[in-house]
């Protein structure tokens, strides 16, 4: 027997344990989507498993506005990396865009938010360096600490008295430090205690990074994020956000001091070594910046309202069932009702808290939530 065929027959057998467990993951087939709905199977459900916080994605009338306003001025493909010969205006033009509204030095752009998480966390400390990161941050976040050179402890979740500790027991063993969160938590819909952070940061002399991921296009007055709604952009030194969810486009950035920034596009792998987004994906992206998210604070006000009443404090809700085969069927039951939910399993959450995730979009109305959330308690 070949060492391929044994290396498969492995593999099999895990595959097959996943199945058994309820863990095992496959691309879903889907048709069309169009807004707050999605099309699977022949049938027209509400999506509450998408990052379309706005409704931007998927919106022909918007596409068409926006192919209309640029004409044939961009093209489809980079054909090369940033830092050879895949920049053009544009490219400059949404990062001076970014680094305007937040009011920093400069910004940098990222394929995805998994790009910029990952190139930041490996490159922005090293030997003899550290890295304090919440437990439950993304594993974008992990990935990246893993690839780093630094020490790194992740302290109990949104724990700040716990953070305190560990900076007091593990600071001055070392040369840089750094401290990282998510604002918004993707799979519990919390939120970190920002202002808690940004003090422990100047206390303990930390770098302070924020990844605002769920909140960037959501939360404060022309959507900057949960820094923007507590007035403390100013003191955190790297902001991180995507416009993959609530912009309905595709990419990361980086804000902050200049000196960051380049470091990070001198050291950040995942930057330096990937092929930059096409140019009209950079246009688009910039277009909803300036065009429709100055347009969107009642309706965002009123999801995260939603999200509120409903027990959460962001537009996420998390419906914790704790089995991996109870969730799939819950979500099932959901399915047959109208609504499509997937199944967040291990390791994307601990062991015994698999869970729904519900996510609102602009265009839920509070008694479609309240009607899934009906259904998913009544499996429990």
């Amino acid at each position: 027997m070949s060492y391929i065929t044994i290396m498969l027959e492995n593999f099999t057998k895990q595959l097959d344990s996943l199945k058994i467990a309820s863990h095992f993951r496959e691309i879903k087939d889907f048709s069309k989507k169009d807004e707050k709905y999605i099309y699977f199977n022949d049938k027209k459900l509400i999506n509450l498993s998408s990052n379309n916080y706005l409704g931007f994605a998927d919106n022909k009338d918007l596409t068409d506005e926006f192919l209309n306003s640029i004409g044939a001025e961009y093209s489809f493909g980079s054909a090369s990396a940033r830092l050879l010969t895949g920049s053009l205006p544009v490219y400059n033009e949404l990062e001076n865009l970014l680094s305007q509204l937040f009011n920093k030095d400069k910004a940098l752009l990222f394929n995805s938010g998994y790009h910029a998480n990952v190139g930041i966390n490996s490159s922005i400390a090293g030997k003899g360096d550290v890295i304090f990161s919440d437990k439950l941050n993304h594993a974008s976040i992990i990935d990246g600490m893993r690839l780093s050179e630094s020490k790194f402890f992740r302290y109990p979740h949104n724990n700040m008295e716990a953070l305190e500790k560990l900076l007091v027991r593990e600071r001055n063993n070392f040369k840089n430090a750094v401290i990282v969160s998510e604002s918004v938590f993707s799979m519990d819909g919390d939120i970190a205690d920002l202002e808690k952070l940004v003090e422990l940061k100047e206390k303990f002399n930390c770098i302070l990074i924020l990844d605002e991921a769920h909140a960037f296009g959501v939360f404060g007055q022309i959507g900057l994020g949960v820094c923007e709604t507590l007035g403390i952009i100013d003191k955190v030194d790297l902001i991180v956000g995507t416009f993959g969810k609530a912009i309905g486009s595709m990419g990361a950035f980086a804000v902050g001091n200049k000196t960051l920034i380049d470091y990070l596009t001198n050291k950040a792998r995942s930057f330096i070594f990937s092929t930059a987004l096409p140019p009209i994906n950079i246009a688009f992206t910039k277009w909803i910046i300036e065009n429709k998210l100055p347009k969107t604070y009642e309706k965002r006000m009123q999801m995260l309202s939603i999200g509120k009443k409903a027990g959460s404090d962001s537009h996420i809700i998390p419906i914790v069932i704790g089995g991996n085969k109870e969730t799939v069927e819950t979500c099932e039951i959901l399915y047959q009702n109208g609504y499509f939910t997937l199944p967040i399993r291990p390791p994307t959450v601990p062991e015994g808290t698999s869970r729904l995730r519900l996510s609102l979009t602009t265009e839920i109305t509070e008694q479609e939530l309240n009607n899934a959330i009906s259904l998913a308690k009544q499996t429990k």
